[in-house]
């Protein structure tokens, strides 16, 4: 063999080992999957994304209204790579270690989940989170152990670890049909990833933003959303005071006194197709979501999600079967603590019933969006009065939205 032909066969197998390569890393780039718990609920996930957890530095933080109870914090990975795409609208899952003088060595363990609040972005994510205080009508309870951790010690420099983006309730990307954004509170954190996105991506698209709260001094993004208002002609912005201060100026600083419903919706939106999303407190789900329905709003056009406990009854929509009268109290035995606790109704879910008696589970949303509570049923049933957005792996279960309908065995 001579010596040009002996370096042309070199010169190809380099050519293909690099041509593999390269197929090798773009099939990893658009096929990722991070698999369910048992092999079956494998989810497809943006190109990048991680499994795991990651480490992320807090290069920022900013408060976000005059009160100073909503902090937007500004997330950088630690290893410096760009960061994956995400849907407008979904949330991180956070892995904390909180003070707790219950626990031994004085910390805890807890995950939970905030939506991320601005579009995509290569190089930070951006979370807000409100503190949440003690419930002035229920002087037992604590205030936001979460919340109270981020606004109280997560200072910048500060490093997290956190699950790449997540949750079924996002932005529809591919539509042009005219977009309803509405948030509740903090629920407007979802809405502005949302919102900010529209903007960014689809400018021709119609956008109408509801924002209900109680007062200028919660007033989260007001400057913003005033600019993007004054800079966008298809983007309409409705800013609802349910109590406005004495200060607050209709015209100025909201647009109508009350709440977000029904009859506002029916007067200030144009005839036409709509896509709703919303987000906020339990009364507002419970109350507007199945109102839009009522109106003749088509199910595939409503998207929601409750921030905390909701119970949100679509008509139409046949709720899940009923859970068995509770005439006897029922055992649930948690195999992992060793112990067997009397469940009579008490408590709203298994995860209030499992941290009441101080057994230790994990938990995230509470809302049944983010699995971070799903634990496996070694025996018994369990019931949810309404379908859970995560998607529950064969044989499991998810404490937060959940509760027994028989005996019960948890892996827990």
């Amino acid at each position: 063999m001579t010596a040009p032909l002996l370096l042309a066969y070199i010169c190809a197998a380099l050519l293909l080992q690099l041509a593999l390569g390269l197929g090798f890393v773009l099939w990893r780039r658009h096929a990722t999957v991070v698999p369910g718990t048992d092999g079956l609920h494998a989810q497809p996930v943006a190109a990048g994304a991680w499994p795991g957890w990651r480490e992320f530095r807090v290069i920022r933080r900013e408060y976000e209204d005059t009160s100073r109870t909503q902090c937007s914090f500004y997330l950088a990975a630690m290893d410096g790579a760009p960061l994956p795409t995400f849907q407008p609208g979904q949330f991180l899952s956070f892995a904390l270690e909180v003070a707790d003088a219950a626990e031994p060595g004085g910390r805890r363990s807890i995950i939970r989940c905030y939506s991320l609040s601005d579009r995509p972005d290569p190089k930070h994510y951006r979370v807000t989170i409100k503190r949440v205080p003690a419930p002035l009508e229920r002087p037992g309870v604590a205030p936001g152990l979460s919340s109270g951790y981020f606004h109280d010690a997560v200072k910048e420099g500060a490093v997290l670890k956190v699950k790449a983006p997540a949750g079924h309730f996002h932005l529809d990307r591919q539509s042009m049909v005219p977009v309803v954004l509405i948030g509740g509170g903090i629920g407007i954190t979802p809405v502005m990833s949302m919102l900010r996105w529209c903007l960014a991506e689809q400018p021709q698209r119609t956008v109408h933003l509801y924002y209900g709260l109680r007062n200028s001094k919660e007033h989260a993004f007001k400057q913003q959303l005033e600019q993007l208002a004054a800079k966008h002609a298809r983007f309409h912005l409705d800013v609802v005071y349910s109590r406005p201060d004495p200060n607050d100026a209709a015209g100025r600083d909201y647009q109508h006194a009350g709440h977000v419903d029904l009859d506002l919706l029916r007067r200030s939106l144009p005839h036409g197709r709509h896509q709703f999303y919303v987000c906020g407190p339990a009364p507002m789900m419970e109350n507007l979501v199945p109102a839009l329905a009522q109106w003749g709003v088509a199910m595939e056009d409503i998207h929601f999600e409750a921030f905390g406990p909701a119970s949100v009854r679509l008509p139409g929509v046949a709720p899940a079967p009923a859970a068995a009268a509770a005439v006897s109290a029922v055992g649930v035995h948690f195999r992992r603590s060793g112990r067997t606790l009397v469940w009579s109704g008490q408590d709203a879910n298994l995860l209030d019933f499992a941290e009441r008696h101080g057994v230790a589970v994990n938990s995230g949303c509470r809302s049944g969006g983010c699995g971070s509570c799903q634990t496996r049923v070694v025996s018994g049933s369990v019931h949810y009065a309404n379908r859970p957005d995560h998607d529950v792996a064969a044989g499991h279960c998810l404490l937060c939205v959940g509760t027994p309908i028989s005996a019960l065995e948890l892996e827990a």
